[in-house]
């Protein structure tokens, strides 16, 4: 295991939470690293004694919040410190593409350009831990051979440093984090005083914020545009201290900024109608913010008539995360209708919800939420994309459409004027995937409801996550109808039992996957006797469901030529190996003779049926066989002979019905023996649904399950 070594365990670090002993060792190897390759941001992490499990310990450049998802990194971890440990060398990251390509996770959270550098910390006998560092987007996309040699030569001088620690039992843990003190006040020295004076003096507004984006300075002028005073706003996040700046959007530009070491800027609405600019300017210790009053846009605000609504507020980060991590998960399109109403309509205000698709030219109602009168919709769905509607102009054009009041909507799609659907706004989101529209989601809102420019970038990023995931729903129940298609076309419509033997059949999928498999029954009429066959093709896909149908047909050809029994079983097992399929298959085969009340029966592999008899008692046929189908062409399939006399039930089954994860084959065996001995005198039909409700695996459904009865009628 990685970083364990023989004997006690030197180097392993001891549980989170211990004091550092002495100098702060990790803080000052942190600091040298990144001084040395000048690197912005990074932190150590520790390797747990007691798990598999990495544990930040020091971080320096940025605030931890930033890191917070990866404050614990288990070894298996998609993550490149964890690589670096698993793997034993450097993992290099050159760029935000190449950090989406490699690590999406990361990608989701910090879409930013920055370069990243993992190494583990670790001698030739023990892994202590790792260490990131990371340089704004600017830096090269390779790393170069100094920083290379920089970076390893001082991740070795750390883990030397913890082995000796490690043996002198000194107990080094976590650390304060480095390079996020605030600077040193010098406000008593000259040129502080008049530098204050002089920004003092400035028209436009400077604001100094620290690595967690507190405010440190603000001079009158950013006071004054801030609409706080300055001793107010010192120690505070401007996010929380300025109402009109809590928005994701603006706290996003200050993570980019500080990420990417790149100055970021963004216009902010202070109520009641004026714009200013934040320009953020980074640094390794810092941001510098000028502030300043956007004119123009403001002017161009003043044209616009607005309702007395507050500013909407945004889906924020963690939304939009838990939205990609949900949509992920969907299957099929209906789960993708029912997440974007779980997560997306609540978050954005809208209070009624539809997606639409397209197939064969005409527009399709995919699903719908929120709305009590249908009938709108059901206008809607079949309409042809050639009509001018904001549906379909969303889908053909790709461009979003939004609507704040019913007024503007009908001004543009004078036809709407007839067909109210009972809301006042809407926005109509066009869902491009792999470069092609796949639908539209339409947002309703029940009152009139504004979209500012900030607001519409968000819902428009929505919709390419919700497009990505409707493109998979559309192709996993394209294959799903397919795949059910074939199940039934391969499967008997009817059973059509001999005289004097009744029939009951049923077949249920597993609920994983397809829902399609490779469990199959037949009743095949010939003559002078009818035959019954039951078997399971291995697999749970298109293809085992295809070679279920061969096999079938098979059973089917070699029964009507007259072969018997253990030919039959024979030539099928040829038949598998000569298609070549490397799947095997189970098989139950039986010539039903009911005028002399006997059954002949081969088994290749297949769990052996249950007999009831007419006097109630049951017992497991312990059937002659040979081994499954598709593995040797010589095999051969004894057969044997069974009583069936007037009354009597043959119950043939697939694995599907008894096996079931924490239950005992044999004890699933003696529970149906026991429901067939009190409940066997029922119609097959009721004893088919009885067998199936009572089976617990069957109602997992964990494998397909597949049950053949056959009763001797009192004529046989």
């Amino acid at each position: 295991m990685v970083g364990v070594s023989d004997g006690p365990a030197p180097g392993r670090t001891p549980a989170a939470g211990a004091a550092p002993a002495g100098r702060p060792v990790l803080s000052l190897a942190l600091a040298a690293v990144l001084e040395r390759v000048h690197a912005h941001s990074g932190a150590v992490y520790l390797l747990r004694p007691d798990e598999p499990v990495l544990e930040m310990a020091v971080m320096a450049g940025m605030p931890r919040a930033f890191a917070a998802p990866w404050e614990r990194v288990g070894l298996s971890a998609p993550i490149p410190v964890a690589d670096a440990v698993r793997l034993r060398r450097l993992v290099w990251v050159g760029g935000e593409e190449e950090m989406a390509r490699l690590y999406p996770r990361i990608s989701v959270v910090l879409p930013y350009p920055f370069a990243l550098a993992a190494l583990p910390v670790a001698t030739e006998r023990a892994v202590y831990g790792a260490v990131f560092v990371t340089w704004p987007g600017a830096h090269a996309p390779e790393l170069s051979a100094a920083e290379r040699e920089q970076l390893t030569a001082a991740c070795d001088r750390l883990a030397m440093r913890l082995e000796r620690a490690a043996a002198q039992n000194l107990r080094i843990g976590p650390e304060a984090d480095v390079l996020a003190a605030p600077v040193p006040d010098v406000a008593g020295t000259l040129g502080t005083a008049e530098a204050a004076r002089m920004v003092s003096r400035l028209p436009y507004g400077l604001v100094s914020l620290d690595l967690h984006g507190r405010i440190a300075f603000a001079n009158p002028a950013a006071a004054e545009l801030l609409g706080r005073p300055a001793g107010e706003l010192l120690g505070t996040l401007p996010w929380v201290s300025v109402p009109w700046l809590n928005d994701p959007m603006y706290e996003d530009r200050y993570r980019a900024a500080l990420i990417s070491q790149q100055v970021m800027s963004f216009v902010a609405l202070r109520p009641p109608g004026e714009w200013l600019s934040f320009r953020l300017y980074p640094s390794t210790t810092g941001l510098s913010v000028r502030v300043s009053r956007a004119r123009a846009v403001t002017d161009m605000a003043r044209e616009t008539p607005r309702a007395d609504a507050q500013p909407s507020r945004l889906v924020t980060i963690s939304q939009v995360l838990s939205l990609a991590g949900a949509l992920t998960e969907a299957v099929g399109v209906q789960d993708v209708v029912q997440l974007v109403w779980d997560e997306v309509a609540p978050a954005v205000g809208s209070q009624a919800m539809a997606i639409l698709g397209s197939q064969g030219g005409r527009l399709h109602v995919l699903g719908q939420r929120g709305y009590a009168d249908a009938h709108f919709l059901e206008r809607m769905d079949g309409m042809p994309l050639s009509d001018r509607t904001p549906g379909t102009q969303a889908l053909n054009s790709g461009v979003p459409a939004f609507f704040d009041s019913r007024e503007q909507l009908e001004r543009l799609y004078p036809r709407r004027r007839g067909s109210p659907d009972g809301f006042a706004a809407w926005a109509y989101l066009p869902l491009i995937a792999s470069g092609r529209p796949v639908g539209t989601c339409v947002l309703a809102y029940a009152e009139p409801h504004l979209f500012p420019a900030d607001e519409r970038a968000v819902l428009t990023s929505l919709g390419g996550l919700i497009a990505q995931a409707l493109e998979r729903a559309l192709l996993y129940d394209a294959k799903h109808r397919l795949a059910h298609g074939l199940q039934q076309a391969l499967l008997p419509r009817t059973l059509a039992p001999p005289p004097g033997i009744e029939a009951a059949a049923r077949y249920l999928p597993a609920t994983h996957g397809m829902e399609i498999g490779g469990d199959f029954y037949d009743l095949v009429p010939s003559r002078p006797l009818a035959a019954a066959v039951i078997g399971d093709v291995q697999g749970h896909n298109v293809t085992a469901a295809g070679l279920m149908g061969q096999i079938r047909t098979g059973v089917r050809a070699y029964t009507t030529v007259g072969q018997e029994p253990h030919e039959v079983m024979s030539s099928t097992n040829r038949l598998l190996i000569d298609l070549g399929a490397d799947l095997f298959a189970s098989c139950l085969y039986l010539r039903l003779d009911p005028a002399r009340g006997r059954a002949v029966m081969a088994r290749a592999g297949h769990p052996p049926p249950l007999l009831r008899r007419p006097d109630g008692r049951v017992r497991v046929l312990d059937l002659a066989g040979g081994p499954l189908l598709g593995i040797d062409a010589a095999a051969a399939y004894p057969t044997t002979e069974v009583s069936l006399a007037p009354g009597s039930v043959l119950v043939l089954y697939t694995d599907g019905l008894v096996e079931s994860p924490g239950v005992d084959i044999e004890d699933a065996l003696v529970e149906l023996g026991g429901l067939l001995s009190e409940r066997g005198d029922q119609p097959l039909e009721c004893l088919a649904d009885e067998v199936l409700r009572q089976s617990a695996a069957a109602r997992e459904r964990l494998d397909d399950v597949a049950l053949l009865l056959l009763r001797a009628g009192p004529g046989g």
